[in-house]
Formats: structure tokens, sequence, C-alpha cells
């Protein structure tokens, strides 16, 4: 089976297997994706959007704005095409010798060191947080002090240490997001939602 035709038939599996879910026309396509990327049908009774997020997150993208994510996995992940299509940048700075350096003098992990790095060029574009609670925390922290201001936050943090805490805490704050209860989360659905929005924006420009 060439990969269209693999993709195709997941869609129609999961589709079948979802039924009847209650997700709107934009919606839908962003946890589809999550599925087709994790086979974890647990996203559909977990994901969280924030009023207004996809359309924000479709804006940036056709706008050509930055995504900065907070791993390199993420970053990898990423369709370039449809982004690069609309002028737009995927990039990462967790590995940047700057951020090492200020992230040992200030006694804080790269990760959060990254987004005070990119705060200026995360203006108007999509934070994606795919794995390090500290940048999620980090990033709301700088949004409430008017310091940074991203169209759309992607906060899905992974693992056992302050992942689903900090996502709560997200889901207080009034700003767009796209999210998750729990643990779960990673880098590759990070990944996945962007992509589905890239998609969303290439069909919308084209229609």
């Amino acid at each position: 089976m060439k990969p269209q035709e693999i993709e195709d038939k997941s869609f129609k599996i999961i589709e079948e297997e979802a039924g009847e879910h209650g997700f709107n026309e934009q919606e839908w396509p962003v946890v589809r994706r999550m599925i087709h990327t994790s086979a974890d049908f647990d996203y559909i009774k977990s994901i969280r959007f924030y009023p207004g997020a996809i359309k924000a997150g479709i804006q940036a993208i056709l706008q050509g704005k930055n995504i900065i994510t907070d791993t390199n996995m993420a970053r990898v992940g990423i369709r370039k095409k449809e982004v690069h299509g609309f002028g737009g940048k995927v990039s990462c700075m967790i590995a940047d010798e700057a951020v090492a350096k200020l992230a040992k003098e200030a006694g804080t992990t790269r990760a959060l060191a990254a987004v005070d790095m990119a705060a200026k060029q995360m203006e108007g574009g999509i934070y994606v947080v795919g794995n390090a609670p500290t940048a999620l925390l980090r990033l709301m922290e700088l949004i409430r002090e008017k310091k940074a201001n991203p169209a759309l936050i992607i906060g899905f943090p992974v693992g056992f240490v302050n992942a689903a805490e900090s996502k709560d805490e997200l889901m207080t704050l009034e700003f767009p997001y796209i999210t998750n209860r729990g643990r779960k989360g990673g880098s590759n659905i990070a990944a996945s939602i962007i992509n589905a929005l890239a998609i969303m924006a290439f069909q919308k420009k084209n229609i």
C-alpha cells in the first residue's frame, strides 16, 4: 500500500471506532490526527480546546508566523511543506549554546530558558510544548506578565511530575490553547496538532 492509502485506511478505521464524538468540523481533524499518531482513543475524552484556538492557530500559519517547539523531536515531526509554503519557520532553541548558558547561570532547565530566549520570536505565532512542564509553566508566567504573546499555545507535556498539573493551570488561563487532561502527551502528539492545523490552513487557502 502507498502512504496515502495507509493513512486513508487508518482514518476510516478511526472514524468507525470513534463513532459519535461531538467534535465540530475543525476540532475533529485535530483529534483524529492525534489518534492516528498514537492509536490512543483516550484523547477523545481528554482533549480541551479554548474557544477560537483552532482559528487562531490556522491564522498564525496562514500569516507565516513562527512556530517554536520545546523539543527537536516536535520540530522534526512537524510538516514543513505547508508551514514553509506560507512563509513560516519551525524552530527549537533547546540546543542553543546561549540557552544552555542562561539555564546554567539561572539554575533552571534548558526548556525554561528556551522559553525566555524565544519570547520575542513567538509574537503572534505558536509555541508548542510536547515534553517539559517547566516550559509550559514559564510560558504562562511570561504571558501573564505581558512579556510574551503567541497566538496559540499547544500544551502537551508528558510524564509524572507537573505534567498534568501544568496543563490544569493552562486551562485556567484566558488565552488560546489546545491541551489535554492528565499525564499523557508528548512531542509526537504536539506535532500532530500543528500538522492538522497546517493541513487545514492549506485547504482554506485553496478553497
